[in-house]
């Protein structure tokens, strides 16, 4: 390992910084950091990219240790691979300071179509943006106050969706999935009127498409504002039954700038969606926690919006399996000290989610699906899961993701089989593959 002003922090060489950015950056940047590239997703799927990340990253750690590792980059851009669990959550609980989530390259991307957003602010204007969606989202209780409504949605949603695969052959694929997912996702967060507003969909995937090139796509200014007021006309509606109406009797001044918040909601249902349709992959592969599932689902029958632990369990764990933000980033404000050395202020800290969630050195089941993980978390407490970011910048909307995501699931299960094309997509009795691209997913649904 080399030294310099960074002290005694170990520092990559050039061709091992190389290889991190043609093993981790160029496949995840590829695949769509924030909107996914389904051809790429399957490519990635094919090669076994994602166990190359995973693997590149633990030779790193037994060579230069905990680190953290710096990596050669050019002047003025310093880069941190985070390879120690204790140091990931050092990050992740002591953020925002000394560790921003607005990150430089982070920036860029999401000034496409949020660039006010709490994600990527700082400072005051982090604090009261962060307030803002913690009230909206009730991001502390484990049901939303909504959680009733948003489970009549998903009901109507989903009801509609299984009868449309009824008279497919009982096939369901990720078209006819995402197309109810999104009508789901808009009438929850804007109301019933915005159940069928398409263009709104389209306008965010086009700009999110823009975002995935950050500071090399020039923008879309003009269907930025037409977006963002798009998104202002639901506000001013206010509708009940909504996010958009849970807003109306939120605070805000003109830091707040809730336009910005919002598209942050849509954005985040879309992997939310993902993580779903995995999960029903998972439980088609696995029978047995397919009975646990239909037993709970039974049992909280006729109730307005249980918690419905185990299938919350299901999804967690389909997250830890395929995480949906593979990439969190963070950027220091200030020199910080390490057991190692210094890191400079204004690095960019890069924690990939596959390396922790899949380190087969240390974690006992690493590749195989276990919902008992998140209904025993003292088995895993200290080490960084981080399905939805973690420590104090948290997804504030995490339990709002998991009561609607686990009723779809549960709409989707309740009295059903689901089995794969083909049976042997996914097999129990095989370690879960580094990726699944649910893109390609396919099942045959029969009525139990």
């Amino acid at each position: 390992m080399t030294k310099d002003s960074y002290g005694t922090l170990p520092k990559a060489t050039v061709g091992e910084t190389l290889a991190v950015m043609g093993d981790v950056f160029v496949p995840n940047i590829a695949k769509g950091v924030i909107i996914r590239r389904p051809k790429v997703v399957g490519a990635a799927e094919k090669l076994g990219l994602d166990a190359r990340a995973i693997s590149r990253l633990q030779k790193l750690n037994e060579k230069y240790g905990s680190g953290p590792l710096m990596l050669s980059t050019p002047e003025g851009k310093p880069m941190a691979l985070i390879l120690d669990p204790d140091h990931a959550n050092r990050v992740l609980n002591e953020t925002p300071e000394p560790f921003a989530t607005a990150e430089w390259a982070k920036r860029k991307a999401l000034e496409h179509f949020e660039p006010d957003m709490a994600l990527v602010s700082h400072g005051p204007e982090r604090a009261e943006r962060r307030r803002f969606n913690e009230e909206v989202l009730q991001s502390e209780c484990p049901v939303h106050g909504l959680g009733a409504r948003f489970v009549q949605v998903v009901e109507q949603e989903a009801n509609e969706l299984l009868t449309q695969v009824g008279g497919q052959d009982g096939k369901l694929d990720w078209d006819m999935f995402e197309a109810s997912w999104n009508r789901v996702v808009r009438r929850v967060v804007l109301g019933d009127t915005a159940r069928d507003d398409h263009a709104l969909t389209e306008m965010l995937e086009k700009l999110r498409s823009a975002a995935n090139w950050a500071f090399l796509h020039p923008g879309h200014d003009r269907v930025k504002d037409d977006f963002l007021e798009r998104i202002r006309t639901y506000l001013r509606r206010g509708e009940a039954g909504s996010l958009a109406g849970e807003i109306a009797g939120v605070s805000t001044n003109d830091t707040t700038q809730p336009e910005h918040q919002v598209p942050q909601y849509l954005f985040a249902f879309d992997p939310a969606g993902m993580a779903t349709f995995r999960a029903l992959a998972l439980l088609a592969a696995h029978p047995n926690q397919a009975e646990r599932a239909q037993a709970e689902i039974v049992e909280n029958a006729g109730k307005p919006a249980p918690e419905l632990v185990f299938l919350r369990a299901c999804l967690l764990e389909s997250l830890r399996l395929w995480p949906t933000t593979p990439l969190v980033l963070r950027q220091t404000t200030e020199v910080t000290e390490w057991e190692n050395g210094t890191m400079p202020a204004e690095t960019s800290i890069l924690m990939l989610a596959p390396y922790f969630h899949r380190d087969d050195r240390h974690l006992d089941e690493a590749d195989r699906f276990n919902p008992d993980l998140w209904l025993e978390p003292e088995a895993a407490r200290d080490w960084p899961f981080i399905p939805f970011s973690g420590g104090t910048a948290i997804c504030p909307g995490r339990r709002v993701v998991l009561t609607v995501t686990s009723h779809m699931l549960a709409k989707l299960l309740h009295g059903r089989e689901f089995q794969l094309n083909p049976p042997t997509r996914l097999l129990s009795s095989k370690p879960m593959p580094p990726l699944l691209n649910n893109y390609d997913l396919e099942f045959q649904v029969r009525t139990q």
